[in-house]
């Protein structure tokens, strides 16, 4: 049964804004793009950006790390793949 990527960004929103104190979050959608994976089930293609001060202090890996333990239950069967920008207020805020 395809999974409802709509549902998965609403879940995916929440999450982080509950468990990463989440400022901003921008969730990107192309699982059009890979429609062979979606039809199958497998889940959903996402381009997550999200700003919170938790990657304070962590280089690029840990950030990733952080939000994949963070979203590890959608991973098992709502999210297929995943790329991620993660940045701190501070770094949000100066465009880097």
């Amino acid at each position: 049964m395809p999974i409802d990527s709509s549902k998965t960004r609403d879940k995916i929103d929440a999450i982080l804004k509950d468990r990463l104190s989440a400022s901003y979050i921008e969730i990107v959608d192309e699982s059009w793009k890979h429609a062979g994976h979606a039809s199958a089930g497998g889940g959903g293609h996402f381009i997550l950006t999200v700003v919170s001060e938790r990657f304070d202090g962590l280089n690029l890996i840990n950030r990733n790390r952080l939000v994949f333990d963070t979203l590890k239950e959608l991973m098992e069967r709502d999210i297929h793949a995943l790329s991620i920008k993660a940045k701190t207020p501070k770094e949000w805020q100066s465009g880097k």
